[in-house]
């Protein structure tokens, strides 16, 4: 039995470690092989690009060889798929190569796409890329005072880093000394400073007590670079010094182009994580079109439960756990302090005081990362 992973992120990297384990007898004998193919050789560790935006990780801390995270028995190979034949169990790569299989995990992730506002890429600051990443500290470290506005598209990656950056931003002006002579606006789509209701009824009085402005009900919709506004589709304008934005994102150009779902998201079935309509195809993290957080920690889970339901068809034909929709997030809030919030489909999250217990594991998880892509932790 040929298992085929594309992509080597949070979800495909763990998934791969975790059936290597599982099925490291049926890999011995000769009875399954483990495939991943990746569009990089290295791994990124896509949270502490807000670190580097604010000058407090470099980017080569970022990074791992992909190879140096797999478990024995994965053949890995930097070869990016660019077609999907799912009618014949085939992919077809950007060397021209063709792998068939018998069970296909498509876990490509998502790019962030701020081209889809106009002149949001020529005006604002974001941290989803290594280069955005940079140049977004750049500017911070010269910026001496004035309006910062925090504007957003949707859907967008990591739900909690909207506030994260918030937070930070705050934290970061008064370090410097000019927290007086700046303004931090944020806005969000929806009547509440965030999509989850209790996040939401616990941030509110925490921007109150540090002075950040916000505004709701805030629909990106254009930015004008020379008179520095921000345009909403509810009709709204806002000024800006210096725009900070969190952009709407998109799932891979490569499942666009092969028509696998409307905007790069693919239908996937919310317990058993199976493309819609395809038995043998799955999905994990930012690939799917469930309607819960693009985050590091939802992939995470998703690759445990797929792991064990992989495995389990190889073995009895059958899979044996659902997921749950299960997800976790630190949320930083400040001072060095930060809180977490965790929920699944059907308990919402209840996020408890910030505390510099939850901040130091959260800095400590920077590098325990590595272990959690080798599905250590």
């Amino acid at each position: 039995m040929k298992i085929l992973i594309v992509g080597g992120g949070m979800g495909g990297t763990i998934l791969g470690n975790n059936l290597a384990r599982r099925l490291r007898p049926e890999l011995k004998a000769g009875a399954v092989r483990l495939i991943m193919l990746s569009a990089s050789e290295r791994h990124m560790y896509q949270p502490g690009l807000l670190y580097v935006a604010l000058g407090r990780m470099t980017p080569e801390e970022l990074y791992r060889e992909q190879a140096s995270l797999l478990e024995p028995g994965i053949e890995f190979h930097v070869d990016p798929v660019t077609e999907f034949w799912l009618d014949k169990n085939q992919v077809k790569t950007q060397s021209g190569a063709v792998y068939d299989y018998d069970i296909l995990v498509i876990a490509t992730g998502s790019r962030m796409a701020p081209e889809l506002t106009p002149g949001l890429a020529e005006n604002a600051h974001c941290f989803y890329t290594e280069a955005s990443a940079v140049k977004m500290f750049k500017a911070l470290q010269g910026f001496k005072g004035g309006k910062v506005v925090i504007a957003m598209g949707v859907p967008h990656k990591c739900p909690m880093a909207p506030l994260e950056i918030t937070f930070m931003l705050h934290d970061y002006f008064q370090e410097r000394g000019i927290r007086d002579k700046v303004q931090i606006h944020y806005t969000y789509p929806l009547g509440r400073i965030h999509t989850l209701e209790n996040v939401a009824r616990w941030a509110a009085p925490e921007f109150d007590r540090l002075g950040i402005t916000y505004e709701t009900l805030f629909n990106l919709k254009a930015v004008d670079g020379d008179k520095r506004l921000v345009y909403s589709e509810e009709g709204a304008e806002v000024s800006y010094d210096l725009l900070i934005t969190i952009p709407a994102h998109r799932g891979m150009e490569v499942i666009e182009k092969n028509g696998l779902g409307a905007g790069g998201w693919i239908p996937t079935d919310r317990y058993r994580l199976n493309m819609e309509g395809r038995d043998n195809v799955f999905v994990l993290g930012d690939t799917t079109n469930l309607p819960i957080s693009k985050a590091g920690s939802t992939a995470h889970f998703e690759a445990e439960v797929l792991g064990e339901n992989l495995a389990a068809l190889v073995r009895f034909g059958v899979p044996v756990r659902d997921y749950d929709g299960k997800v976790f997030c630190f949320i930083e809030a400040g001072k060095d302090r930060a809180t977490y919030a965790m929920f699944n489909y059907t308990q919402p999250p209840q996020p408890q005081p910030p505390t510099r217990a939850v901040h130091w594991f959260k800095v400590a998880y920077n590098k325990l990362y590595w272990l959690s892509a080798r599905g250590l932790l």
